[in-house]
């Protein structure tokens, strides 16, 4: 056989070879420097144990703006790495438009977008949501986070940021048979369910939610113990009645022996509802007998309040028109913004939080690592209880050298090996668990009860992300769900939320003014180039061979 010959057949029976291969093997090298499209080993180890087929069903299919087409890019090669990881893994792209109301249903809301292109302006609808389907059970993605942003562009980045976090998170929530339970502590004049339906609604999805109340301590508070042991986390939200030494010792042992806790506290009765019906109010301080508990594990809360100029609106009447009352919006700096740490994993991406009528945190020194989750802005100003509080005084003139008192920490994460409070004391009741000093453990403390307290609406709860007067979002909802997921969290899936990623975006302004010279440099100076080229060429051959 002619040499020539065989060789073409040796480079027939190569590019075979490859196209099977490269068709029954998936491989993509990441060169990113952020290492954006390399898994994590915490989201190996999840998909790992799904063993049937996960659909998972994409709505960033159809026409929408030319930007969040760099979104479904993103989430088609990053869900494309999942399958490539396990083939049980299912991807499918759809088209929203002729099942919007079927969505809307599931939870799944559309986002309204302002669009940019050729230097006009439009409004365009989309469905950033994801639905993962694993046997009988189903879980929705959210892929826009709800975060207040500079702007499309970086809402885009963190959208971007967030997509191994919110499949990871998902895909082991329909794949976990064994949920962790969640007390909600009551028996201490604690919120009522209602006023906490908005945020404990989305926990009852995800983990086994339960009230437990601390009334039996008085009768059998070793019995009381042993039932709180068997919960993973306790809920202490807004309590309004001293705690007794004996249910202290309860809670004491339940975290020293590993038990997580929420606390929602406010050290100063003073409610907005109160003043909304008389206008004036006097806010004093409140004894819940928690200060020394509080102190052993780090921490004290301050029975002054914190007026921060950078604050939410609540709606005043200023006037009538007729017989219709007026109201305006206004700025009223008991309900702080409280700023969240972009650098943790509970906070970051969250929006501000409002907080009503707040307390201020001292942390103390010892040997728990104490994180700020939330903080006011610089311009703030302590106000000593007691105090009488009117609702005339928002229409006061603000100067500003009043308010110089600095950051003021109103949410703490704990995290170490807590000593108990009864150590070397005299115990209100003896117990069979006697430890001293607990396994590392972790806590959150907030400085404000009504934290995750929602409104009414003709009787009903209102989402607590969002004001029912003034139209106006928070953070609150996520920043109460995100500390559960991670106080609960024991496989390291929180750390994905603190990936960061450089999304490196084209200036529209710049390309809008500039398109002229571009579209010259792109389309028109290859054309001419390869025109010259050949005219050349043809002139040279011609005089050449002439």
């Amino acid at each position: 056989m002619n040499k020539n010959i065989k060789n073409i057949v040796f480079l027939v029976i190569a590019i075979i070879a490859i196209n099977y291969a490269s068709t029954s093997f998936y491989k993509r090298f990441d060169l990113t420097s952020d290492k954006r499209y390399t898994l994590s080993e915490t989201t190996i180890n999840i998909i790992s144990k799904i063993d049937k087929t996960l659909f998972i069903n994409v709505y960033l299919e159809g026409d929408f703006p030319s930007e969040f087409k760099r979104l479904q890019i993103e989430t088609k090669q990053y869900l494309e790495e999942l399958a490539a990881e396990n083939s049980n893994i299912v991807i499918n792209f759809e088209n929203p438009d002729n099942q919007r109301e079927a969505l809307i249903k599931k939870g799944m809301m559309p986002s309204q977008l302002t669009v940019e292109e050729e230097g006009k302006m439009s409004e365009a609808i989309i469905f950033p949501w994801a639905a993962i389907n694993y046997g009988k059970k189903t879980s929705v993605v959210s892929l826009l986070p709800n975060s207040i942003v500079a702007s499309q562009e970086e809402q885009l980045q963190k959208a971007i940021e967030n997509l191994e976090y919110s499949f990871s998170n998902s895909i082991n929530a329909v794949n976990t048979d064994t949920r962790k339970k969640v007390a909600i502590l009551t028996g201490n004049g604690e919120l009522q369910d209602m006023y906490q339906y908005s945020y404990l609604s989305e926990v009852a999805k995800k983990y086994r939610l339960a009230k437990f109340t601390l009334d039996s301590v008085a009768k059998n508070p070793q019995q009381t113990l042993n039932d709180l042991l068997n919960l993973d986390l306790a809920i202490i939200a807004k309590p309004t009645e001293k705690f007794s030494e004996k249910e202290k010792l309860v809670l004491d042992q339940f975290i020293i022996n590993g038990g997580k806790t929420l606390w929602m506290l406010d050290m100063v009765n003073a409610d907005q509802d109160s003043l909304a019906t008389s206008n004036k109010m006097l806010a004093y301080p409140r004894d819940l007998n928690l200060t020394d508990l509080l102190f052993s594990y780090g921490i004290r809360i301050n029975t002054s309040l914190i007026k921060d100029l950078y604050a939410a609106q609540i709606p005043v009447a200023t006037g009538q028109v007729g017989n219709q009352t007026q109201f305006k919006n206004l700025d009223w700096f008991y309900h702080p913004l409280a700023g969240a740490n972009p650098n943790n994993v509970i906070t970051k991406n969250v929006t501000p939080v409002r907080l009503q009528f707040a307390n201020q945190i001292d942390t103390l020194k010892n040997n728990i690592k104490k994180t700020p989750l939330l903080v006011s802005s610089v311009l703030t100003q302590k106000v000593g209880t007691p105090v009488f509080i009117e609702l005339q005084s928002i229409a006061e003139e603000v100067l500003e050298k009043n308010y110089n008192d600095g950051n003021q920490l109103f949410a703490v994460l704990l995290e170490g090996q807590f000593k108990s409070a009864y150590k070397n004391r005299v115990k209100p009741f003896a117990s069979k668990y006697n430890k001293e000093q607990s396994t590392p453990n972790k806590m959150v403390v907030i400085a404000d009860g009504d934290v995750g307290k929602n409104q009414l609406l003709k009787g009903k709860p209102f989402d607590l992300a969002r004001d029912k007067w003034t139209n106006q979002q928070f953070g609150n909802k996520d920043f109460l769900l995100n500390t559960i997921d991670y106080l609960l969290d024991d496989t390291g899936l929180m750390q994905l939320r603190n990936k960061t990623l450089k999304i490196r975006m084209l200036d529209k302004q710049k390309a809008f003014k500039e398109r002229t010279y571009w579209q010259f440099l792109n389309v028109i100076l290859p054309l001419l180039l390869l025109f010259g080229f050949g005219f050349v060429f043809n002139f040279l051959r011609r005089r050449k061979y002439s």
